[in-house]
C-alpha cells in the first residue's frame, strides 16, 4: 500500500494553533520528524505518519484532546489554495460537498469521503483508507472545518448539523465539541459522519461566482495532474523517513515497501527528473536541518535517525551539504535565536 500523504497546509494550521497557545511548535515539528521548510511550499506534502505523530505530540503538549477543534479555527479560505477559492465561489452547499469529494485528494489520500441522501437529509462521511489511520484530532478538525465552512458560506452562525457521529472515544473536553458543533453528539460510533438537513444544502449562496469557481477548478485539476506525476517522490521520502533509523535503505527495500519493482521505481523517479540517491540525500539533508533545531536531540542520535553507521559519516555528509559541521550549524542557529530574543 503506498504511503499516504497530506498537504502541509494542515500542519501549518497546527503550527499556528500551537504558537497562539504559547507552545514550542518548532520543537514539536522536529520531534515528529517533519521539516518546517515544507510549510513554506504551498504544494508540499507530509507523510500522514509524520503528521499523526505531530497531532499526538500537540495533544500531549496542550493537554487538550479537543485540540483538533482549535486547529480548525486557524484554517482560512486560502489554506487549501485554489480549492478554497472554488469552494467559496460555489452556488450551493450541495455544490460545495460535490467539490470536496471530487478534489479531496488535494488535501490528503489517507481517507475517502461519502456524500449521499438519507430519509431526512444528507450524510457526509469520512472513511479512513489504508493502514495509516489519521489521528482522531485530524478527523475532529476536518469535521469542524466543514461545519465552519457551511456557517461562513450561509452567513448563519447558528447553522448546525442534525447529528455528529465520531469513531473517537468520548473526549475529556466534551464541552469543546458541544460548543463547536451545537448538535447531538455520538462518540465511539461506527462511523465519522455529519448528518445535514436537506433544505439547507440547496439554499443559494450569496458569494456564488460560477466563473471564478470554474477557473479555480482548472487550477486544482492541474495540481492533481502534477501530484500524480510527483507522487512517487513524496512516497519515497515518506518511506525513507520510516526506514532510516534502521540503517540506510537500498533501492530494492524502498521499492518493495512501495509495492514496485526496483526497475519500475528507478524509471518513475527518472520520469520525475530525479534519482533514488538524490531523494535519499535531500531527505537526509532536510531531516538533519530539522533535527538540529531541537537541542534535546544529540548529534549522535541524529546520525542514528538518518541511518548513518557512525557520527563521523554523518558529519562528513553534513559538511558536504552545508559547508560546516552539525555542531557549528546548531551553534549558529542557537546564537541566531538568542539574538532575536533580545
Amino acid at each position: 500500500m503506498p504511503t499516504a500523504t497530506a498537504l502541509t497546509s494542515w500542519a501549518r494550521a497546527i503550527r499556528k494553533a500551537l504558537d497562539a497557545g504559547g507552545h514550542d511548535s518548532a520543537a514539536l515539528f522536529a520531534a515528529a520528524g517533519l521539516d518546517p521548510a515544507g510549510l513554506d511550499d504551498p504544494n508540499a506534502r507530509y507523510p500522514v505518519a509524520g503528521t499523526t505523530r505531530l497531532w499526538r505530540l500537540a495533544v500531549a503538549a496542550t493537554g487538550d484532546d479537543a485540540f483538533g477543534l482549535t486547529v480548525a479555527r486557524h484554517v482560512g479560505p486560502t489554506t487549501f489554495h485554489a480549492l478554497g477559492y472554488a469552494l467559496n465561489a460555489s452556488t450551493t452547499l450541495h455544490e460545495v460537498f460535490d467539490r470536496i469529494l471530487r478534489y479531496f485528494a488535494v488535501i490528503t489520500d489517507v481517507a475517502e469521503l461519502e456524500f449521499g441522501a438519507t430519509a431526512e437529509g444528507y450524510r457526509f462521511a469520512i472513511q479512513v483508507a489504508g493502514p495509516e489511520p489519521p489521528a482522531p484530532q485530524a478527523i475532529d478538525a476536518f469535521a469542524a472545518l466543514v461545519v465552519r465552512l457551511c456557517r461562513g458560506l450561509l452567513g448563519r452562525r447558528e447553522f448546525a448539523p442534525r447529528l455528529v457521529r465520531l469513531q473517537r472515544p468520548e473526549p475529556r473536553n466534551r464541552a469543546g465539541f458541544e460548543k463547536m458543533f451545537r448538535a447531538p453528539l455520538q462518540f465511539d460510533a461506527d462511523e465519522n459522519a455529519l448528518y445535514l438537513d436537506r433544505t439547507v444544502l440547496d439554499t443559494p449562496l450569496e458569494g456564488a461566482n460560477p466563473e471564478l469557481a470554474r477557473h479555480n477548478d482548472e487550477i486544482v485539476q492541474r495540481y492533481l495532474a502534477r501530484l500524480q506525476q510527483d507522487d512517487v517522490v513524496a512516497r519515497v521520502r515518506a518511506v525513507l523517513v520510516d526506514m532510516l533509523p534502521s540503517g540506510e535503505p537500498g533501492t530494492a527495500a524502498v521499492a518493495m515497501a512501495l509495492h514496485l519493482s526496483e526497475r519500475s521505481l528507478q524509471r518513475r523517479l527518472a520520469e520525475a527528473q530525479t534519482s533514488f540517491s538524490a531523494v535519499l540525500r535531500d531527505t537526509r539533508h532536510n531531516l538533519a536541518r530539522s533535527y538540529l533545531r531541537d537541542p534535546q536531540v544529540s548529534i549522535g542520535e541524529i546520525a542514528y535517525l538518518l541511518g548513518f553507521g557512525d557520527m563521523s559519516s554523518f558529519t562528513r555528509a553534513f559538511r558536504r551539504w552545508e559547508g560546516v559541521s552539525p555542531s557549528v550549524f546548531r551553534a549558529d542557529r542557537a546564537r541566531g535565536r538568542e539574538g532575536l530574543s533580545r
